[in-house]
This record gives structure tokens, sequence and C-alpha cells, in this order.
């Protein structure tokens, strides 16, 4: 069984080795998956309260995993509090505080501001499980923070309940940051869907209070239940999956580029379905967020 050593070391080669072909294309999977996830909350959470959105996510996600057969391959008990931290940390938490973070930010700006993923991933991973990271990849990181800010500070100042949102989103983009690095290993070892199984297991189970809670304030509607559908089964399932295999072949920090993708479908989907708005001041945040997505996607070379 492979030690911390062992995983860093891993984490290490991981990080050298170049892109290839199918690592964009998990990329661009992921991306364009979760990109429109935001729109397809917001259409749900016209009729369901956030609770319900947020148990559905990994719900149906657990359902569509349980189809695979390479899901049911077996995992060590002696994973199961990485695995449980996991359900938290990448699902359960985030996946509660982004449809809240709706009701008060516009779409676009939830999708754009999920970017930060990649600073929340670099600083976890350094500080906490001692991953080597490239000077490019790291100046790649502070750039595409400058367009975090620059994209998330006009709804912040804009009233009190834009500051909560902005701070919701903030605190689940650290969450999947700490979550990135503590599957990537698990990932390495027994692969992407035995963990992701697992891991939405505790996140449904996580979930479930306040899903059924949230069940009893919210209408039926056929739009909310195809919502529910592509933003579980889709974003919770098969980007996830995408995402996973992802953080196995490239290691986290590189991963978590996916993430600057993202706000670029999201905003379009924002500005043409939502008809939301975005100023210079965002705009501008999402070119630099570009510049850092690319340098974030550099192999390292010292």
């Amino acid at each position: 069984m492979a030690g911390p050593a062992g995983d860093q070391t891993a984490a290490r080669e991981a990080a050298r080795v170049p892109m290839a072909a199918f690592d964009w294309l998990l990329l661009v999977t992921a991306a364009a998956v979760w990109g429109g996830s935001f729109l397809f909350m917001e259409v749900a959470l016209r009729v369901e309260d956030p609770g319900l959105v947020a148990w559905l996510r990994p719900a149906l996600g657990l359902c569509f995993l349980a189809c695979l057969p390479s899901a049911h391959r077996p995992v060590d008990r002696a994973e199961w509090p990485r695995l449980g931290l996991l359900g938290l940390l990448w699902m359960a938490i985030p996946l509660s505080l982004f449809p809240l973070a709706q009701t008060w930010i516009d779409t676009s700006i939830v999708g754009m501001m999920n970017s930060g993923m990649s600073l929340a991933t670099l600083v976890a991973g350094s500080l906490l499980f001692g991953v080597a990271t490239h000077r490019i990849q790291v100046v790649g990181v502070v750039v595409g923070v400058v367009g975090i800010v620059l994209v998330g500070l006009p709804s912040a100042t804009t009233a009190d309940t834009g500051l909560i949102g902005v701070l919701l989103v903030a605190v689940a983009v650290c969450c999947y940051g700490v979550a990135a690095n503590v599957a990537a290993p698990l990932q390495r070892k027994y692969g992407s869907t035995p963990v992701l199984l697992r891991v939405l297991v505790v996140a449904t189970v996580a979930t479930m209070p306040w899903g059924l809670v949230g069940l009893a304030d919210s209408t039926f509607a056929w739009s909310a239940v195809a919502s529910n559908l592509a933003v579980g089964v889709g974003g919770t399932g098969v980007a996830y999956v995408a995402a996973a295999t992802l953080i196995g072949r490239v290691g986290p920090v590189r991963m978590s580029a996916v993430t600057y993708v993202i706000p670029v479908i999201a905003a379009v989907l924002g500005v043409t379905v939502l008809d939301e708005s975005l100023g210079g001041v965002e705009v501008t945040g999402l070119v630099v967020l570009l510049v850092g997505a690319w340098m974030t996607t550099r192999a390292g070379r010292d």
C-alpha cells in the first residue's frame, strides 16, 4: 500500500506529464457539463427549495454511478475516513452552498467564481499535502485570483445578500481545493468510479435531511425534473467521473484548471438564456481567468 511519500511522488510525476488529447477531452467534458449546471439549477430553483436541489444532485449521481460495473470494485475499509471526508468536502457541502448562493447572486457570477478552485487546490496541496508545484503554475493561479476578485467584487459590494452569496461560493471553492488533494491518491489507487460511488453514498445521506425539509417547500414542474436530471446525472455523474479521472492522470492542480473553462460557459448561458448582465469589471475578470487557466495547465520543468 502506498504511503504519504508514495502519494506525493505520484502527484509530482502526474504534475510533470504534459496533458494528452484524452486529458483535454476530459477537461472539456467536465467543464461543459458543470458550466451548464448553474443554468439548470436556476431553472430548478424557480419551483424547488435549495435543499431539495442540493440533495437530488448526489442522489441522482449515485444512481448513475451505481449502474457502472467499474464503480463496484472493492475499496479497502481503511479508506473510509478519507472517503467520508470527501463525501462532505467534495460533494455535500459545496453542492449545498452553490444553490443557496444562487438565490442571492447571478448564476454567471457563481460559475465564474468557481474557478477559484485552482488557488484553493494549490494552497491546500502545498500546506497540507506536500504536493510540489511549479513557478508557472503558481503565477497562473495568482493571475486567476486577480480575475476572481474582479468577477466577485461588484456583486459583493452591491448588497448584503450579494456579499453572503459570494462568501458561500468562496467556502465551497475552498472545500473543493482540499477535496481535490484528498481524492487524487485514492483515484490513482482504486480508479475514479469506485471512489465516487462511495463518496456519493456519504453525500446523499448527509444532504438528505435538508432535502426532505426542502421537499415540503417545493412544487412540481417538468422543467425542474429535467434540470435535476441534467445536474444530477450529468453534473454529479458524468462530469465528476471525467474530472476524477483527470485528477489521477495529471494531478489535482492542473485538473482544477477545468474550473477556469466553466466561467465562460456559465457566463454565456447566464447572459443569453437568463438575461443576466455582466459589466466591464466582470468581463475583464473573465479574460484574466482565461490567462490563468492557460498558465496552470503548463507542465513544470524545474
